[in-house]
């Protein structure tokens, strides 16, 4: 089956991560290609690195609808027989240019709605209403968590349109050695012996990073057998204002930017603990990387780890978003000698790659797209 992939864009955020690894696990008998609607980013060049076809379709804005004719004729030229959209913006456009093309059999994965925010933005009647009449030029509609079906149901999906898939990790990519820690804090100007608070993300206020480095404060305050620093790995439009916070409260020479990195389990290598204070997560997919890095984990909100039970993730705790409840955690793992990265718990392996790539796979065989050449007339638009 050959299948076209619509994203919005290819930064190197969550969603699009995923979709990389989706792609690089999903069985052979489904042929994957990628178009891209604005914004190919290090993500684009990953899957182009690994042999996927990436068609960028430079589109200029959300209402810039000369975009619809393009990816109309590429769907019906390249003989796809499924279309797959991702995030918002592709949701729209790719359920209507599939119709528009004669291909009736489309997939929408919902990796980020909450009841009033879709992606960090919010969700109004107008743009709900939007997103509803979209949904029903597709076939289903994937929820990556509980959180995610619920809020669709309150939408007004119906259930038999809804399918559960969660997202997946490669554990196996997180298990660096040793070595490979002086060698990723060095690169990144890290005294050896410091005790590094991570965070991985886009930098968007939702995320709620400015938590960390009003904990960093307090405990530059306190006094402690190692130094505190805090790393920020992703790129986005709060950097700046994170960093003239960090500037303010006297810790900007113990944060560290990375901007965009395609790196991710390296960089957990350098860390001492991730920390993930978002209030807004539909999976939380950093906090299960975190993990299989052999991290110890403070974290807000993970709706991956709800309903697993206690001894699914022994090494992550919750906490709620507050900078003081962060600094006492953190200070308490400062104040423990540096041990062995931990095991791996039982969450990861119950997130398997391969195991959420083959549901995928047979999701798609059960939807019996009609053959190239036999499809049904193109809607007319």
């Amino acid at each position: 089956m050959k299948v076209l992939h619509v994203v919005t864009g290819l930064a190197a955020g969550g969603a699009e991560r995923q979709l990389h690894l989706l792609l690089r696990h999903l069985p052979e008998r489904h042929r994957c290609e990628v178009a891209v609607l604005t914004n190919p980013g290090s993500v684009a060049a990953a899957l182009r690195a690994d042999g996927f076809t990436v068609h960028d379709l430079a589109m200029r804005g959300n209402r810039d609808l000369a975009v619809l004719p393009r990816l109309t004729r590429l769907i019906r030229d390249g003989g796809h027989q499924l279309v797959h959209t991702h995030l918002y913006r592709a949701g729209l456009y790719g359920r209507l240019a599939a119709r528009l093309a004669g291909v009736r059999t489309v997939v929408a994965t919902e990796h980020s709605l909450h009841p009033g925010v879709i992606e960090g933005r919010p969700a109004g009647r107008g743009v709900r209403a939007l997103y509803l009449a979209a949904e029903r030029l597709g076939t289903v509609t994937v929820a990556v968590s509980g959180q995610v079906a619920a809020t669709l149901d309150d939408w007004g999906v119906p259930a038999h349109r809804v399918r559960l898939l969660p997202n997946g990790i490669d554990a196996d990519r997180y298990l660096l050695p040793a070595a490979v820690r002086p060698s990723v804090r060095a690169s990144l100007g890290l005294p050896g012996h410091a005790f590094v608070v991570g965070a991985v993300g886009r930098l968007v206020p939702g995320k709620q990073f400015a938590v960390l480095v009003d904990a960093l404060a307090e405990m530059c305050g306190r006094p402690g057998p190692r130094d505190p620093w805090l790393l920020l790995v992703g790129a986005g439009p709060q950097r700046e204002a994170l960093a003239a916070r960090a500037a303010r409260l006297g810790v900007a020479d113990r944060v560290r930017f990375t901007g965009e990195r395609d790196d991710v389990p390296e960089l957990l290598a350098a860390m001492d603990v991730l920390a993930a204070p978002s209030v807004e997560e539909t999976f939380g997919l950093t906090v299960l990387e975190g993990l299989a890095a052999g991290l110890p984990v403070r974290y807000t909100a993970c709706p991956a780890l709800d309903g697993l039970g206690p001894g699914a993730a022994p090494g992550a705790r919750r906490l709620p978003a507050d900078a003081g409840a962060y600094a006492r955690s953190l200070d308490d793992l400062r104040a423990a000698p540096p041990g062995p990265r931990l095991p791996q718990p039982p969450a990861v392996r119950h997130y398997d790659i391969a195991r959420i790539a083959e549901g995928l796979a047979e999701l798609y065989d059960g939807l019996d797209p009609a053959p190239a050449g036999r499809r049904p007339a193109p809607l007319r638009a």
